[in-house]
């Protein structure tokens, strides 16, 4: 079934204001023009034809396809990635665009979702099968991979409630859509009956539990957080990593933290901002606070007398968790919030601390909250207190670690499950 001319005409009509959405996050005229030779042809030369094509939105996604990818890149299928964001596509690259998987990976953005970009693209990279991470949906790019006869798979679903109402508002194009899907593995029962609901055809859908669940940390990174230990002399300090944070948060958790570092000269507290376009901004704010502060992007190194060290760089988020002894997890107590995954520093044994508005990750935060997994704060002085709580008592945050460990064994399991459908097309 073909898009709708209103879709396709929509689409014309705000490329020029995407163009300079685009203009206007990139750091210079050379990341400018590469992002739109992506996004609008003619595209980048082709590493692979007939790769498994995944697309991911952003750091998230990445993330959760993460074991998927790495699974095929280790039995020598050539694998391609697009992102939507810059994110997204800095993580991919970090994890995966190394030994020894150089000549097998490439990632590339995916391309803005107009018939004759999309179906270049197409032709271009000739791929084998497109998996389609969470929730990513685009008319064009589904259509035309039926047209290729590209085997279609929405992986990992998920669909909340409030996104559902949103694909009803155009139901005949989201019906479409989703019956030009060859499988929807679903995360959970909710999901899979709100897709039916939709109009994906019952018998192509099945619940198959949520891939994340499966993480685990890449190696190189636990390997340079021990070597960094000891270049940097980290033994003695107690390491609090604010990872994946949002305006105000780090200018309140920092201020609620303030007296702790005038009481504990040991104190390190690391800061990952979510955006790399705040960067600069939240440096500002360190300094206003008058902390001591190294920043990665200077190729600064922690210093014995170091207080706050901005990690203001891209996809090295694991590198910061295995260097933590306990960690916040950012974009929960700013409003409205949403949250972001908690699973990466729980797969390193990492005890986490995290926000109230953390809807984007209700069933899986609500699982570790129900077994006295993780801590959940109201504000910014009680996540401060809680962090060093963490730091001082050993004990808790063992018992934290065991109940979070527990539950991340009883929801192992999904990764076979798609790498079962997914063989079952190659």
């Amino acid at each position: 079934m073909a898009t709708p001319f209103w879709y396709n005409a929509a689409l014309a009509l705000i490329k020029p204001l995407y163009k300079s959405k685009i203009k206007k996050r990139a750091e210079s005229t050379e990341q400018f023009q590469q992002e739109c030779l992506e996004r609008f042809g003619p595209f980048q030369p082709v590493k692979n034809r007939q790769a498994i094509w995944f697309h991911v939105v952003s750091v998230g996604e990445t993330n959760a396809a993460q074991p998927l990818i790495e699974h095929y890149l280790k039995a020598g299928h050539p694998v391609l990635v697009t992102n939507t964001t810059k994110t997204g596509q800095a993580r991919a690259k970090s994890l995966f665009l190394k030994a020894p998987y150089l000549d097998l990976f490439q990632a590339v953005y995916l391309p803005a979702d107009q018939k004759p970009l999309v179906r270049q693209f197409f032709s271009l990279y000739q791929p084998k099968l497109l998996a389609l991470v969470e929730t990513e949906l685009w008319p064009n790019l589904i259509d035309q991979a039926q047209h290729f006869q590209v085997p279609c798979l929405l992986i990992n679903a998920r669909l909340s409630e409030k996104s559902a109402k949103g694909y009803a508002k155009v139901k005949g194009l989201t019906r479409g859509m989703l019956q030009n899907l060859q499988q929807l593995l679903a995360q959970d029962l909710a999901t899979q009956q709100r897709f039916i609901a939709l109009g994906m055809p019952s018998e192509r859908t099945r619940v198959v539990g949520n891939i994340k669940f499966d993480i685990r940390a890449p190696e190189d990174f636990v390997e340079q957080a021990v070597q960094l230990q000891q270049t940097w002399q980290l033994a003695h300090r107690k390491i609090i990593t604010l990872a994946s944070t949002h305006a105000p948060e780090e200018q309140q958790l920092l201020t609620a933290l303030k007296p702790y570092f005038a009481e504990h000269p040991e104190l390190l507290c690391i800061v990952i901002p979510r955006h790399p376009e705040r960067f600069d901004e939240v440096a500002v704010q360190v300094q206003k606070l008058q902390l001591n502060m190294q920043r990665r992007s200077l190729a600064e190194v922690i210093q014995l007398d170091t207080q706050v060290y901005l990690a203001d760089s891209m996809g090295e988020m694991w590198l910061w968790y295995a260097l933590s002894q306990a960690c916040y997890v950012g974009g929960s107590l700013n409003e409205p919030g949403g949250g972001h995954n908690i699973l990466e520093p729980i797969a390193l044994n990492v005890p986490t601390v995290l926000g109230k508005n953390y809807f984007n990750f209700q069933t899986i935060v609500d699982e570790f909250v129900q077994a006295d997994a993780v801590k959940v704060v109201e504000d910014a002085e009680p996540a401060a207190a809680v962090l060093m709580t963490l730091l001082e008592d050993t004990e808790q945050a063992n018992t934290l670690n065991q109940a979070a460990q527990k539950i991340m064994q009883l929801n192992t399991g999904s990764l076979a499950k798609h790498i079962q459908v997914i063989d079952a097309y190659l």
